[in-house]
């Protein structure tokens, strides 16, 4: 063999490139896959893997959905509808609420779910809500008993109760730095509880928008159906009720008040342009730096997303049914819908593939 002669070596097979996903647009929002439950639909969250959604309905279940296969499990161990859900920021628990009055914690992703722990009651009459700490380790909750209770994630042990409250307490939530607690009654009464101290830091401005009393059917109707941080913590948001006309009805438009959380106050409210009847049930903040709102009721479901400098919507899309509850995934790409007509929709914020 001569010295020059060389010997080929096959060429490195290139990496295969990622996939393009279609970049997120507000404007291409688009209903995707669907799955039904057996009873109207009242809340879901998602996972936080993006895999499953947690839905609770008009009965005493609460379902995981696989958003691969849409195969249901089911979560038994409450005695009324469960509107509260959260879940663990490392995705291994589920926190539920019931109108009975229960907190439990479940294992998310067994394949045959068993409870780890009960606080039952965790409150007197219906616990509305409930909010996990951003780091795991406490739960917030309220209810018609007026109060706002802190729990330990681990074991479910009482750490503080939170009294001041003069109606129902419609729900909480936990500032994203993790050292406030904020909850919002009936009335529209914002206050802001102080973890550390175990007491009231001050009382925001009341959402007043989000309140009255209807003196022909002498009822109240309002308070947050919905609450959401910025993702910075600078902007609280309280969706909900607005222009009631009738309460016994539920005649109103849908209204998100955004409030400056520094100062307290409140900086726009976001409405439509188009006057429907319904209430905002759920409200997001998009890492994009827009909003999204869930409007039912009378005038059906509806999808909005605004933006801070506008009291109107940039864009709004019709949903097959009214909303009842709102998620958004953690990649911000899919907001999962809980439904009247008992469909859970997922809805994708980008455009079709063609």
């Amino acid at each position: 063999m001569s010295d020059d002669t060389t010997t080929d070596t096959p060429a490195a097979t290139p990496a295969a490139a990622e996939p393009t996903l279609p970049a997120v647009d507000p404007s291409k929002t688009h209903v995707g896959p669907a799955w039904k439950h057996d009873r109207p639909l009242v809340a879901c969250r998602f996972h936080p893997s993006g895999q499953h959604v947690f839905t609770g309905a008009e009965d005493y279940f609460v379902t995981r959905w696989d958003m691969a296969t849409g195969k249901p499990t089911q979560f038994v161990g409450h005695e009324s509808w469960v509107r509260a859900i959260g879940c663990s920021p490392d995705g291994q628990t589920l926190y539920t609420g019931g109108y009975d009055g229960r907190l439990i914690a479940w294992e998310a992703l067994a394949e045959k779910p068993e409870p780890k722990f009960k606080v039952d009651p965790a409150h007197q009459g219906w616990l509305r809500a409930l909010a996990v700490s951003p780091d795991g380790q406490q739960i917030a909750t309220c209810g018609n008993d007026k109060l706002v209770k802190l729990w330990n994630a681990a074991d479910g042990a009482l750490i503080g109760e939170f009294a001041g409250h003069e109606s129902h307490v419609y729900h909480v939530a936990f500032h994203p730095a993790g050292q406030s607690l904020v909850s919002c009654d009936l009335k529209g009464v914002v206050k802001d509880w102080d973890l550390a101290a175990k007491g009231l830091r001050r009382d925001l401005t009341t959402a007043a928008a989000l309140y009255k009393y209807d003196t022909t059917f002498r009822a109240d109707i309002g308070g947050a159906r919905s609450i959401a941080f910025s993702g910075d913590g600078t902007r609280l948001a309280l969706g909900g009720i607005t222009n009631v006309t009738n309460a016994f009805a539920g005649i109103g438009n849908p209204a998100v008040v955004l409030f400056d959380w520094e100062t307290g106050n409140p900086l726009v409210q976001f409405e439509g342009k188009e006057k429907i009847n319904g209430a905002i049930w759920g409200v997001r903040h998009h890492p994009d730096g827009f909003w999204i709102g869930l409007s039912g009721g009378g005038g059906g479901g509806w999808l909005y997303f605004w933006k801070e400098g506008s009291a109107e919507e940039f864009h709004k899309l019709k949903l097959p049914d009214t909303g009842r509850d709102l998620d958004l995934s953690s990649d911000g790409r899919s907001v999962s819908i809980a439904h009247f007509d008992r469909n859970l929709r997922i809805c994708h914020l980008f455009a079709k593939p063609a």
